[in-house]
């Protein structure tokens, strides 16, 4: 067994033998915010990387059961890389459960386990990582790395930078025709329920503060409430949305929100 080197508060232990890392890190935020940053694709854009290591440039979600992740970024010396998986459970903002894989790892697939616990401080934050079982190199590695991306998330979430208020934006999802909530066929059906549960993943994630279908006389649409960075990260939710994906004939309007007021 070894251990990494401590940095800031996280730390991180490799059992090199069953192939399992524990790290943990206490911040200073509530369990909702932690969950934020590491669910909200504009937020771990901000956090996960360093310049004297490497930046992530891309991060795509589906954040329900089932649903793929996927995480691009480039290294300090240049070269791209990126990891991949797939939420396995979801109970925001307690836990997350999701698989992972490199594409430097040979392609070896592994769990990830992030669990926050509420203390007095804040939130504790501990990640369980498992499936490293005859290598040993790769777990010591992944080690040191989760002691780095812990601390980072630690310096985020526990910033009052972090905490500040984004922007809102109301996103309408403008159906294929008028009369689309009373005709759709099952597979338009089944996209629309891929919808939802896209959308309530945000909504746990705290990205979506209210979503649901309007009844227009003219015919129903989909409304939703986003809080995020810019209108880039608006676009990124919308084109990673079932219902866009489907090719459907669905398209979304998008409106800044010049103010908005917020139970906190």
């Amino acid at each position: 067994m070894t251990t990494a080197t401590k940095k800031r508060s996280a730390r991180a232990i490799a059992d090199v033998t069953q192939g399992t890392i524990l790290a943990t890190v206490d911040i200073a935020a509530t369990p909702e915010r932690v969950f934020r940053a590491l669910t909200s694709p504009e937020e771990v854009m901000r956090w996960w990387g360093s310049e004297e290591t490497y930046r992530t440039t891309g991060w795509t979600v589906d954040l329900r059961v089932g649903g793929k992740w996927r995480a691009d970024g480039r290294g300090a010396d240049g070269n791209p890389f990126s990891v991949e998986g797939e939420f396995l459970e979801i109970d925001p903002p307690h836990k997350l459960v999701q698989t992972w894989k490199p594409e430097w790892d040979g392609g070896h697939a592994t769990t990830l386990t992030y669990r926050l616990e509420p203390i007095a401080e804040g939130t504790r934050v501990t990640v369980r990582h498992e499936g490293f079982a005859g290598r040993s190199e790769s777990c010591r590695m992944h080690a040191e790395g989760w002691e780095s991306v812990l601390g980072w998330l630690d310096e985020h979430a526990g910033s009052e930078e972090a905490s500040a208020p984004s922007r809102f934006f109301l996103c309408r999802l403008l159906p294929p025709r008028p009369t689309f909530a009373m005709d759709m066929n099952a597979e338009e059906r089944a996209v629309m329920q891929e919808h939802v549960a896209y959308w309530t993943g945000h909504l746990h994630a705290g990205t979506a503060i209210v979503f649901g279908p309007v009844a227009d006389p003219s015919g129903p649409w989909g409304l939703g409430v986003v809080r995020v960075a810019d209108e880039a990260a608006v676009r990124a939710l919308e084109a990673g949305d079932p219902a866009i994906r489907s090719e459907r004939g669905f398209r979304y309007e998008v409106l800044p929100m010049l103010q908005a007021v917020t139970r906190g």
